[in-house]
């Protein structure tokens, strides 16, 4: 893979595991989904990645430790200077938007009944982005991109360049990815 087309890709670097922050701090990717560690060691990695020029969005159900209530997402924002949060909670949207900070909100696409449904909590709850899980679906991308206005993220499966380019070409406007040899 040339390096040189992967670093024009809007990828995000998806963190699951606290071994991958070494490389993420290393790499030239601008925006990092936070999925991994715990409210006792948040303050560090976000220090520590915003010093590298990243926004920081964490997910508030895969960080322990963390409340997914009003109060806590204000408290994320106030206390870690977070970017923005990651949630599949209309609630958590609509207190990100409160506290003054960005929104990704999850969805899962597992049958057509799922899509609709998420279709409608995004119309309800108005996230800042909306990423899509698993993110191999070409058909998919291409539909909920023309019923929703936000950004479009996908995520989940996604193993190759070839794959990028592709999830990009059915409607995607970022690609969220844990590998760190796309982060370069």
């Amino acid at each position: 893979m040339a390096t040189s087309t992967i670093n024009q890709l809007p990828i995000i670097a998806s963190i699951t595991k606290s071994e991958q922050i070494g490389a993420v701090l290393k790499s030239r990717v601008q925006r990092v989904n936070l999925m991994t560690g715990d409210i006792l060691k948040l303050s560090g990695i976000v220090r520590d990645l915003h010093q590298a020029g990243k926004k920081v969005y964490v997910h508030i159900e895969m960080v322990n430790g963390i409340g997914r209530d009003n109060s806590a997402i204000q408290y994320l924002a106030d206390t870690f200077m977070i970017d923005g949060i990651i949630s599949t909670k209309t609630n958590a949207i609509a207190a990100a938007r409160k506290a003054g900070i960005r929104s990704i909100q999850r969805i899962f696409a597992i049958d057509t009944a799922a899509v609709d449904s998420a279709i409608k909590m995004v119309g309800q709850s108005h996230p800042d982005e909306v990423e899509i899980m698993p993110g191999l679906m070409p058909r998919v991308i291409k539909e909920v991109k023309a019923r929703i206005k936000q950004p479009l993220i996908v995520g989940g499966l996604i193993r190759s360049e070839e794959e990028i380019r592709e999830m990009l070409g059915s409607g995607a406007d970022y690609v969220s990815i844990g590998d760190a040899r796309f982060w370069q």
